[in-house]
């Protein structure tokens, strides 16, 4: 496996067991810049709304979403890597493992292996989340929803986050998850544990302005 790629496992650096940390959601009811700022690590996702304004300026970590049309979008984009947040962002996460190249077709999903062509050459870090936490993510949700969960990147990438936090840890705060979107993912199941994590003091889940 490349130096610059992981797997996720013990989490980024700066995302340390008890670091604080700020995961920054895309609803657009969001504000709460100065204190999401003040996080050590402050995870955004995809085009991240807000960034710059209302929801601070700081990103240490972007998850981008690697399989489906938004990154083929992406790689279309002759400009995305000058991006204020893709320039600002310390590390990137592709939320989804790299499918065989046998498996990714007729019609292409999956544009992992073009994500790493693009971003490795800046030279920063690039954490993949595995299957394992996949299959984790389906597990938990499973009994909230009906067939085969298919989870929200949010919802992976905050996953992966708590699972490498101490239990000691000062909970992590989740801004701007509004739980709507693409119909496929099982909002209501996602915020039914988001509740939890937040009523057992592991991440504090904080409600949407206005």
């Amino acid at each position: 496996m490349p130096a610059d790629i992981d797997r996720f496992r013990a989490g980024p650096a700066c995302c340390a067991a008890t670091a604080s940390l700020a995961i920054v959601g895309n609803a657009p009811e969001t504000g709460a810049a100065e204190a999401i700022d003040a996080a050590a690590c402050v995870v955004r996702f995809n085009n991240a709304a807000g960034f710059g304004g209302r929801t601070g300026s700081r990103v240490t970590h972007l998850a981008l979403v690697n399989r489906g049309g938004q990154m083929r979008e992406w790689l279309q984009d002759r400009s995305f890597l000058d991006r204020p947040v893709v320039r600002a962002a310390q590390a990137f996460i592709l939320p989804f493992p790299m499918l065989p190249a046998a498996q990714n077709g007729p019609e292409p999903i999956c544009w992992t292996r073009e994500a790493l062509a693009l971003l490795r050459p800046s030279g920063r870090p690039i954490h993949i989340l595995p299957e394992a936490l996949h299959d984790r993510a389906r597990h938990l949700l499973g009994p909230r929803t009906r067939g085969r969960p298919n989870p929200s990147t949010g919802f992976l990438v905050t996953l992966a986050l708590m699972l490498g936090r101490a239990a000691d840890a000062d909970p992590a705060r989740a801004y701007g998850f509004g739980f709507d979107g693409w119909p496929g993912h099982p909002w209501a199941a996602e915020r039914a544990w988001f509740a939890e994590a937040h009523a057992a003091g592991r991440l504090h889940l904080h409600p949407l302005e206005g």
